[in-house]
């Protein structure tokens, strides 16, 4: 699956959920993250967004 890792600058506003992953999952998008120099959050939400478009 490809996505596009989105841009933080212009934020809406938002709510706070907590999630629990496996560390091997964790490691995976913080390389994401620091590939792209944007944060964990950042590419959760953007993974997140991609999937719902395609259903």
């Amino acid at each position: 699956m490809k996505f596009k890792i989105k841009h933080t600058q212009n934020k809406e506003p938002a709510g706070y959920k907590s999630l629990y992953m496996k560390y091997d999952l964790i490691h995976q998008i913080e390389e994401i993250a620091k590939k792209y120099n944007t944060s964990f959050n950042n590419v959760i939400i953007s993974m997140i967004e991609e999937c719902l478009k395609q259903k």
